[in-house]
């Protein structure tokens, strides 16, 4: 979805709006084609959010539909690919790894990190990829294996802290 080119690139909309910083696209539905591509081809029919069991979509800027995962993660079902008529959506099979590139990662604000006990994302997390390390004094220690990872944004949505965020790893 997010190329090294794509951190450069201003949209017409941006321009349009003044927003002049190099700005990332905002996260498309499952499937979604590249940025350029989606917005070429999604008629923004809001057929894929009506489809969406978690209501994790929604009618975004400029009426394409974007992902938030602040009530609920996306579990991959596949209703929104099999809406989407105008093939702005597509994979050859509805699985969660060809979904989007995205992994969770955890930055320094994490409650745990901080001498708070929390393990709710770990507890949300149905892939294992969030799991802590006992340390000692009682603390422990969030651990993300983003190959376990299938970015389903289910960590998002109930990390207190909003300290969980998704990104594309620069090794993939």
């Amino acid at each position: 979805m997010f190329g090294a080119d794509d951190a450069n690139k201003i949209d017409r909309r941006q321009l349009l709006r003044g927003q002049l910083h190099n700005q990332l696209p905002p996260m498309r539905p499952p499937w979604a084609q590249t940025e350029d591509s989606f917005v070429a081809l999604c008629s923004r029919c809001d057929d894929c959010i009506k489809a969406c069991e978690t209501r994790v979509l929604f009618r975004g800027s400029g009426g394409f539909p974007e992902i938030s995962f602040q009530s609920a993660g996306c579990d991959f079902c596949g209703d929104c690919l099999q809406a989407c008529t105008s093939n702005a959506l597509q994979a050859p099979v509805p699985a969660p790894s060809l979904a989007w590139r995205h992994r969770a990662a955890i930055n320094n604000q994490c409650l745990s990190l901080n001498g708070i006990v929390c393990r709710s994302c770990a507890e949300a997390c149905d892939t294992d990829a969030i799991r802590f390390k006992l340390q000692t004094g009682g603390r422990a220690t969030p651990l993300l294996n983003q190959e376990l990872c299938n970015g389903c944004g289910e960590c998002l949505a109930v990390c207190p802290n909003h300290s969980i965020s998704l990104e594309i790893p620069e090794t993939q």
